[in-house]
């Protein structure tokens, strides 16, 4: 967990600088600068969608990922734990920015990409925190624009992390044996989809549930375990 625990510190951490910063930036800038990360967070989703060749079992994790994630509701979820969040710590967004949106849209981005599952699974299979410790300073930097541009509730996307990346690294060696280089690269290619669709939100072209798509990331997994107990049972 250590690997976790230094992400989710370094996320803090630069939140805390970005808000500094926020203070001297007009609205005009603000909105300058989150049009660039959107148009960065879509490269980097367009990059990793490309991982694998496997198209077919990307294309049905997605939908299926996405009617699993919409009959669970998990963006409403995420959304109702950002206004609690705002609620517990009476702090109003600046600017008219969203603590809710700030949020979402960091936790969804610091989860969803390669590093976050692949590091978390080597954290736990292996002791190795490296990955984590490299998406640290990514996420930390990453952090210190987002809170600059929407405000504290990207500070609180920490918890998000801290829970996913530690129940992905606790359950690691349940799922070792599955974690074939062919699953890890589907599974890199659907949430490189899904930070393609973030930065799509970001930049106000969709409105697209993101939250309602994370199922999708772990669907190449289960597809993997089905097909090897049908292999073993053969």
């Amino acid at each position: 967990m250590l690997g976790t625990i230094v992400n989710a510190l370094a996320i803090i951490g630069g939140s805390l600088i970005g808000l500094l910063f926020s203070k001297g930036i007009s609205k005009n800038y603000a909105e300058i600068i989150l049009s660039g990360v959107g148009l960065s967070v879509i490269l980097i989703g367009i990059k990793s969608a490309l991982v694998s060749d496997n198209l077919m079992i990307v294309i049905f994790s997605v939908i299926i990922g996405a009617i699993l994630g919409e009959w669970l509701k998990i963006e409403t979820k995420l959304e109702a734990l950002g206004r609690f969040l705002e609620r517990k710590v009476t702090v109003k967004s600046e600017n008219n920015r969203s603590f809710s949106k700030g949020f979402v849209t960091a936790s969804l981005v610091f989860c969803v990409g390669s590093m976050a599952i692949i590091g978390s699974l080597e954290s736990g299979l292996t002791g190795n925190h490296q990955t984590l410790f490299a998406k640290s300073i990514l996420d930390g930097v990453t952090s210190i624009i987002f809170a600059s541009a929407m405000g504290i509730g990207v500070m609180f996307s920490a918890l998000a992390v801290f829970i996913y990346q530690g129940i992905i690294t606790i359950s690691a060696t349940f799922m070792k044996d599955l974690l074939v280089p062919e699953t890890i690269e589907q599974m890199t290619s659907v949430g490189g989809l899904l930070i393609l669709a973030i930065g799509f939100n970001m930049l106000k072209i969709t409105t697209i549930r993101v939250g309602n798509l994370i199922p999708a990331i772990f669907l190449p997994l289960l597809y993997a375990a089905v097909s090897g107990w049908f292999s073993f049972s053969q």
